[in-house]
């Protein structure tokens, strides 16, 4: 598949512009997402509605975008990184302007292996902003905890509960884990992370790049390789083959937030590793937890791999550089 050249500048503004538009649209569910993961035993929501119905209940609307400064601070690196990654390992390993099959899933490999650099600590702290809500939703219960499956699922309840203001920051949390742990402890669960985004580069790459070109190498030969798809196709492209890579890569992803989340409820799981960690969340929780959130997943990665794709194919970094120059 053969598209007009791009320069990397334009590709790496492109994908910055599509990652802040796309993450402010899907923030709220990705939140849902996160915070319907990290349930093990008091169910506090039942479900995606439920869960952003209670977190504007009880935090307010701008509840549903904690641990969003993160993500639009960093999202614009990963998705550079993600999307000219992959254009950069297509053009090298493409021939005559024809990738085989094996070549786009090395290249979405390739993809995956380079934005893991930074989607790991953007994930990180962001997980912990986004779980505050759950942990604080636990804290009414009276009874201090005691050790097992106690109800009560929180350490601190009484100091937590009378310091509203003490909620996590990313620049708080960040300096304790590098005082804590060094800069390993901002790439805790960076294996979980790879494992997760490498799959899902290998999936959703060649599927793109075969539904982008759908109708176009059928028409007459090498005008219709090199002709570019419309917005709508490259659109529906994105949004099709992320929903798919997404879901697919689910059980992937609980493993990652499980393992990526420091402050635990009382009765609570920790885990030693991505070993451990499958081995109980399939003893005490049985394989459905490993779908827990894809429905959200499908929801976040669609419309936003779908805007990634069109602002990339509409040209915005080009326009950009254009009105520099």
């Amino acid at each position: 598949m053969g598209e007009k050249k791009v320069s990397l500048p334009a590709k790496l503004i492109n994908g910055g512009v599509a990652g802040l538009v796309g993450v402010t649209c899907v923030f709220p569910i990705d939140l849902a997402k996160t915070r319907l993961q990290n349930q093990q035993g008091i169910q506090v929501y039942k479900g995606m509605l439920d869960c952003l119905a209670k977190t504007v209940r009880s935090e307010g609307y701008f509840g549903c975008y904690r641990g969003a400064a993160v993500n639009l601070t960093l999202v614009t690196p990963e998705k550079a990184i993600k999307l000219a990654a992959n254009d950069v390992f297509r053009q090298k390993l493409s021939k005559d302007g024809h990738l085989p099959l094996w070549g786009e899933v090395l290249a979405g490999c390739g993809a995956g292996t380079c934005q893991v650099v930074v989607t790991t600590p953007m994930e990180m702290l962001k997980i912990q902003l986004q779980d505050a809500g759950r942990l604080a939703a636990q804290r009414p219960v009276p009874a201090p905890a005691a050790p097992g499956p106690a109800p009560s699922l929180v350490a601190p309840p009484r100091s937590a509960r009378s310091a509203p203001p003490q909620r996590p920051s990313a620049t708080g949390i960040t300096v304790e884990l590098l005082k804590t742990r060094g800069l390993a402890g901002l790439y805790r669960g960076a294996g979980a992370t790879l494992m997760r985004d490498v799959p899902f580069s290998m999936i959703y790459f060649p599927l793109f790049a075969n539904l982008n070109a759908l109708g176009r190498d059928s028409a007459d030969g090498q005008a219709a390789v090199q002709a570019q798809a419309p917005f709508w196709q490259s659109f529906v492209a994105g949004c099709s083959a992320g929903s798919v890579a997404a879901v697919a890569v689910t059980p992937l992803d609980v493993i990652k937030t499980r393992l990526q989340t420091l402050q635990k409820g009382e009765g609570e799981d920790t885990y030693r590793g991505i070993i451990d960690c499958t081995r109980r969340i399939m003893t005490r929780e049985g394989p459905s937890a490993f779908l827990k959130g894809a429905t959200c997943r499908a929801l976040v990665i669609a419309p936003l791999f779908g805007i990634a794709q069109g602002v990339y194919f509409l040209g915005v970094g080009e326009t950009v550089l254009g009105l520099m120059g």
